[in-house]
């Protein structure tokens, strides 16, 4: 009998005590309803499925579309340097110049042998003509030793003169003759000697001009007009041939070289536009076309390399970071402001309002930009109100006016 009056009387006891939490529980709930945060001037909106453009990204690097690498053709030490980093050249314009003290002795050298040659082919040429004259003076002599020899034999024949005129004419006949052969032959001589002189000239013009050339290479010139963005030397360093001096890119014609997933192979072709945004440039797209696609692809990133033009601007700098965006239709997808989305360290999320008015924080996940919107690839459902303006007022479990 005892033992069931003490139970009776725990059991009256829960429901006692299952009562006072009850009507505790009842009262917070009412007294956190009265102490519900209202957030005043926050715009709602409701989110639907709309139709957007589709497109391919791809990220990379902004390059000069021509970039030079100067460097020495000759052993020498640097001993002067013209140009530092960011300084703007012109093409031709003297960059670096290298002690070059032998090649200038062997051009000296070169020009006197030319003089001396040239002295050697006008002594050559004086003796020609005092030769031609020779020749001529030898010509005349045999003329006339020829006529009178004729003479003598006619008068000969008719016993006029004696045997031994007659053997005189013909003497005098055979040296003059022999007299014009020797000087035709002297100036025959004479003609291939001028013939060496010239050979010999031409020789060392050759020198010459050998000579001036290893003297252009201790100064090196810009091949192009740009700006300097790399210097690999300083004044008193020694230049060996080959090793770079200087990097000039052009300053006037970028590109952006972006990597392209294979899968999109096909997809994009020569001259075809892309949107281009660069974070260094601001805001503000540019706009580009395709100029060149390499053809093969990279085994490692299963990616290849796709070039595209880039408009002239005086704050493109080659190493920039940029994305391209290439067009490739439409879709449906919801498309929400870019300020009504909150960050919560690594997390992304919204407010989302319900039918009471209260703004519950709801993760989600974000894809594509679309200037100041942004694309809600799940978290949301078409029909759902956000918040959209005024969202650093706003707390989760917040009553929305």
């Amino acid at each position: 009998m005892r033992r069931e009056m003490k139970t009776n009387f725990t059991i009256l006891l829960a429901i006692g005590m299952l009562a006072l939490s009850v009507a505790s529980c009842g009262t917070d709930q009412e007294v956190a309803a009265e102490k519900l945060h209202v957030v005043e001037g926050a715009r709602v909106e409701s989110v639907s499925m709309s139709p957007v453009e589709d497109y391919y990204e791809a990220t990379g690097t902004v390059r000069s579309k021509t970039t030079t690498v100067l460097s020495s053709k000759i052993m020498g030490t640097v001993i002067s340097l013209r140009a530092r980093e960011g300084d703007k050249v012109s093409v031709g314009q003297v960059l670096i110049e290298i002690d070059n003290r032998d090649a200038n002795a062997q051009l000296q050298k070169a020009e006197a042998g030319l003089r001396q040659a040239r002295e050697g082919l006008a002594e050559v040429e004086q003796a020609i003509n005092a030769a031609k004259s020779a020749r001529v003076a030898a010509e005349a002599n045999q003329r006339l030793a020829d006529s009178t020899y004729a003479r003598y034999q006619s008068l000969f024949e008719r016993k006029s003169v004696s045997p031994q005129e007659f053997d005189e004419a013909k003497a005098k006949q055979e040296m003059a003759e022999a007299e014009a052969r020797r000087a035709g032959d002297n100036l025959k001589m004479l003609a291939a000697k001028r013939q060496q002189a010239l050979a010999g000239i031409d020789q060392v013009k050759a020198e010459v001009a050998n000579g001036q050339v290893f003297v252009s290479y201790a100064r090196i010139t810009s091949p192009i007009s740009g700006v300097v963005v790399a210097k690999h030397t300083e004044v008193g360093s020694t230049a060996a041939p080959g090793a770079p001096l200087l990097t000039i890119e052009d300053g006037s014609h970028y590109r952006l070289e972006v990597a392209v997933e294979e899968s999109q192979l096909g997809k994009i072709g020569m001259g075809q536009r892309a949107r281009v945004r660069i974070d260094a440039l601001g805001a503000d797209d540019l706009e580009g076309g395709v100029s060149e696609i390499t053809p093969v692809t990279d085994p490692m990133s299963r990616s290849y390399t796709v070039k595209i033009d880039l408009p002239a601007r005086q704050s493109l700098r080659s190493g920039l970071y940029g994305v391209a965006r290439f067009a490739s239709g439409q879709r449906q997808a919801i498309v929400i402001p870019q300020k009504a989305v909150t960050q919560r360290g690594q997390l992304t999320g919204v407010f989302v309002v319900d039918d009471l008015g209260v703004a519950r924080l709801r993760l989600i996940k974000t894809g594509k930009s679309y200037g100041e919107s942004v694309e809600a690839l799940s978290g949301l459902n078409d029909g759902e109100r956000i918040v959209v303006d005024g969202v650093a007022n706003v707390r989760d479990g917040g009553k929305v006016q």
